[in-house]
């Protein structure tokens, strides 16, 4: 039996801006999904999906999460019948890379399987065959930070750079339980930009200027200026109508407690939100906070 996995992601900068060239920052973050394949009789394949996910999560998913097992077994060439389990200790929701994650995990357990010796680079364009069935036009950051771990300045088209933070830093991840179409908000963005393309030039411009200030700042350790560039990231989301009642309200929960920034984080309109919380002390607090008002909350660092 083969096994693979890939890593939950974060991003802390330029969700949906990444689509058009602009850079953004991510991270993995230490959770990760663990996938096992077998050879089977007959053909396509047999699932078994035992990870924990918000509710709705799986059963919303099931027709995307099908083409992207069958877009990956086509990538890598595998024609045989596979059974595949899926397991580990990220919880699949929106917003936390899940479903980059099973992508991964996926082709990894399929070329251990299989015996087949493939880089992590090539890997990863499998991952992202697959995430084309959740995403429609991925900008690969997602399967970029699943497949290699770490924290990543990523440029759609030019690919990812390292980043090496001071030390890791926690964060606090609160689930809005609200599955998200990211493949909708994708394409939302895509038409509001074309009716109001001078506004969304302005909004755009002022997100590029603003991942090169985060990334300074981010060597720097600097986490109290982090803060303040992630509360300004996540007003462009909010301008560009892709945050949701849900995540501004956890954003503003986060904030009144502590958090030195707060903002949506992956594809919006529900999913994830993230906190900034140096210091186990604040990253209790916050999610406990978040807790409170009765949504789930992920414990998790980056710079990992």
């Amino acid at each position: 039996m083969g096994t693979g996995h890939g890593y939950g992601k974060v991003i802390l900068f330029n969700e949906h801006f990444v689509v058009y060239g602009i850079p953004a920052i991510a991270s993995a973050i230490d959770r990760k999904t663990v996938a096992e394949v077998k050879r089977c009789e007959g053909e396509g394949f047999i699932l078994h999906d035992n990870r924990e996910a918000t509710p709705g999560y799986k059963e919303d998913k099931a027709e995307q999460q099908r083409e992207s097992i069958e877009r990956i077994k086509k990538a890598m060439g595998i024609t045989d019948c596979i059974e595949i389990w899926l397991h580990g200790d990220l919880r699949a929701a929106s917003g936390v890379g899940a479903s980059a994650a099973s992508c991964a995990a996926i082709a990894r357990a399929i070329a251990d399987e299989f015996s087949l010796s493939f880089s992590d680079e090539e890997i990863n364009n499998f991952a992202y065959e697959g995430e084309k069935a959740y995403h429609g036009n991925p900008s690969g950051i997602d399967n970029t930070c699943a497949t290699f771990g770490g924290l990543v300045w990523f440029v759609k088209g030019k690919g990812m750079e390292r980043l090496s933070p001071p030390q890791p830093v926690e964060i606090v991840m609160g689930d809005t339980g609200k599955v998200a179409n990211t493949k909708k908000a994708v394409e939302g963005v895509k038409e509001r930009r074309e009716k109001y393309r001078e506004r969304y030039d302005e909004i755009f411009k002022e997100a590029e200027k603003l991942a090169h200030e985060a990334r300074d700042v981010l060597l720097r350790g600097d986490w109290e200026k982090v803060g303040e560039l992630m509360n300004r990231n996540h007003k462009l989301l909010q301008e560009i109508e892709v945050s949701s009642p849900e995540l501004d309200h956890l954003v503003e929960v986060a904030m009144e407690n502590g958090a030195y920034g707060a903002k949506m984080t992956g594809g919006g309109l529900g999913g994830y939100m993230v906190a900034l919380t140096p210091g186990k002390e604040l990253q209790e607090k916050v999610a406990r906070a978040i807790e409170k008002e009765g949504f789930y909350a992920l414990r998790t660092r980056i710079g990992i």
